[in-house]
């Protein structure tokens, strides 16, 4: 069994609209894509928040190995 939603007047405009733009069938079709474009976006912050911390974490082994490579530089050389 489905379950009530109240919608307010602005938002069912904007439902309709985009339900002509998108030729969706349904308003439930439109809520069902804006859904799937909120989780995408939810993931999306999730994996880069994990990049942060990953990077964070390697922040001090990357600079020793990058003044390491220093030492050896070519470019200091020429």
């Amino acid at each position: 069994m489905g379950k009530p939603l109240m919608i307010q007047e602005d938002d069912n405009r904007r439902i309709e609209e985009l339900k002509k733009r998108l030729s969706a069938r349904s308003k439930v079709d439109v809520l069902r894509a804006g859904l799937t474009l909120l989780e995408r976006e939810a993931e999306r912050q999730a994996r880069v928040e994990r990049w942060r911390r990953a990077a964070r974490l390697a922040r001090p082994s990357s600079r020793a190995v990058n003044a390491e490579f220093r030492h050896h530089s070519r470019l200091k050389k020429v």
